[in-house]
């Protein structure tokens, strides 16, 4: 007898694609099998998926992108798409299909709801994605990242959290030093969008706290390409200690050795902050569409683990007082630490096996 097929259907960005990478691998763990469902695009992201990974392209697009002859034709791609997602499915009928948002999980899940085979979504936002939002009624399961989750009128969810790089799980309530009169790091991370507002702000507001504070604060920021060149000068030029970098390999390390992160409050990252358990300011991205960004941070926000500074009101002379308020206060900073980790999922990979598994035997989630 074969291992049951596991069909995991997910969109071309990091978010949809993380959590899928952790489910494939938990899932061939158990000796599974697992294929991967994507669109050309999202293929390009599958390089950290386990080789045991089939990868299928099927054809989907977004109304996103493009323009007027290509966006007509989207809905002709996304039915071809369905058509090959259902024959294959009828052909191989997997135990269980997984989708994790974006328009090239359309096909999957789309065959999966007409044939009938046990499904569902995996949400890492606060608020449904597009995608998510129209399967969210036509799954058995709805297992939601970030807690609480916006959903539909009668849909129940399952808190599962997002499942963090194992880079990120082996720091784990990784031991914190409190500020005070020594050298302290701060890390800032602003995502590949919207970072010019971080580093327009984030660098006079340090280069303007009081000199007791100043004289010990070391940077970890990331910048556009564009805005390295000057945000490494103000640093220099104010004579703090900064690596400006336009990505940083070792998140995990900086994350571990940080006083108090400042940052984009994607899923992900926060996910990430609340495993490792260290303070921060969030920065949600004002130009979500959703403003799922808000959602994903209340959590922590509302359990005393972080502070939420809209754009709005990301000013200098703002952000300067949210940083002293943190890193002048040593017991506030040990609080904010174990409350971001009360607020931490370390299973959430092994809820969603969990979740997986009980579908595949008919059981209620």
């Amino acid at each position: 007898m074969s291992a049951p097929l596991l069909i995991i259907a997910a969109g071309g960005t990091g978010g949809h694609m993380f959590p899928a990478q952790a489910l494939a691998e938990a899932m061939l763990d158990k000796g599974w099998r697992v294929r991967l469902s994507t669109d050309a695009r999202g293929a390009r992201y599958t390089g950290g998926f386990p080789d045991a990974v089939e990868v299928s392209v099927v054809g989907s697009a977004t109304f996103a992108r493009g323009g007027i002859l290509q966006k007509l034709a989207v809905p002709f791609r996304i039915l071809g798409g369905i058509g090959a997602a259902k024959w294959r499915m009828f052909r191989d009928r997997p135990a269980v299909v997984v989708g994790f948002g974006g328009y090239p999980a359309i096909p999957a899940m789309t065959a999966a709801w007409v044939l009938r085979i046990p499904r569902m979504i995996h949400e890492q936002n606060g608020v449904l994605g597009r995608v998510n939002q129209l399967f969210a009624r036509r799954v058995n399961a709805v297992a939601c990242g970030t807690w609480p989750t916006a959903l539909p009128s009668g849909v129940a969810g399952v808190h599962t959290g997002n499942p963090v790089r194992a880079a990120i799980l082996e720091r784990h309530e990784a031991p914190y030093i409190p500020p005070g009169d020594y050298p302290m790091s701060i890390l800032v991370m602003g995502g590949s969008q919207g970072a010019r507002i971080l580093s327009d702000v984030v660098p006079p507001a340090i280069a303007s706290l009081p000199e007791h504070l100043r004289r010990n604060i070391r940077v970890s920021q990331q910048a556009r390409q564009e805005d390295l060149e000057r945000v490494t000068h103000y640093y220099e030029s104010e004579l703090i200690t900064a690596d400006v970098q336009t990505f940083f390999t070792d998140v995990p390390n900086r994350m571990a050795d940080a006083q108090l992160v400042i940052a984009r409050s994607g899923a992900s990252t926060v996910a990430d902050v609340s495993i490792v358990g260290r303070p921060a300011i969030w920065v949600p991205l004002a130009s979500a569409i959703r403003d799922e960004q808000t959602a994903n941070a209340r959590q922590l926000v509302e359990a005393g683990a972080a502070i939420m500074m809209p754009e709005s009101m990301f000013e200098v002379d703002t952000l300067r007082e949210q940083i002293e308020l943190v890193l002048g206060n040593e017991e506030g900073a040990m609080r904010m630490t174990h409350a971001a980790l009360g607020c931490a999922v370390p299973d959430a990979t092994e809820r969603l096996v969990q979740l997986v598994e009980n579908l595949a035997e008919g059981r209620e989630t």
